[in-house]
């Protein structure tokens, strides 16, 4: 990886930690369990599958760029089934997820969305093509 994307994970990385301490701090606030919906795992993992899909699209970016948005979409497609596999049942314990569960793994996945997105179609956008 680039000095860019290193930069770009440092950043995302701060992103996370501040949406975690006003997201604990809301449910703080609203007198709610703060550890209780796998509130930790959930922004670490978003961030770590972040950091692999950034790397994975970087490293084929130069080599077959035509592939870079299907690793995107793969890479969100194993998202999805972290979530299902390793969230999903978790939360559906109780046959219901409520908004705090809900909550904690879609504030870090969509800010991690957002950003990989942002960041990657700034890549895409500065690239040469050249025949």
């Amino acid at each position: 990886m680039n000095r860019k994307s290193i930069v770009f994970l440092g950043i995302l990385f701060v992103v996370l930690l501040v949406a975690f301490f006003i997201h604990t701090g809301l449910l703080y606030y609203l007198d709610l369990p703060l550890f209780g919906a796998r509130i930790i795992p959930s922004y670490l993992i978003n961030f770590a599958l972040a950091a692999i899909i950034l790397w994975l699209v970087k490293s084929n970016l130069n080599k077959k760029s035509s592939y870079a948005g299907f690793i995107f979409m793969l890479g969100s497609g194993i998202k999805f089934l972290v979530f299902f596999l390793f969230f999903y049942p978790y939360y559906q314990h109780d046959d219901t997820m409520g908004r705090v569960e809900f909550a904690a793994f879609f504030v870090p996945y969509a800010l991690c969305l957002v950003s990989e997105v942002y960041y990657l179609s700034k890549l895409l956008n500065n690239q040469s093509y050249s025949d």
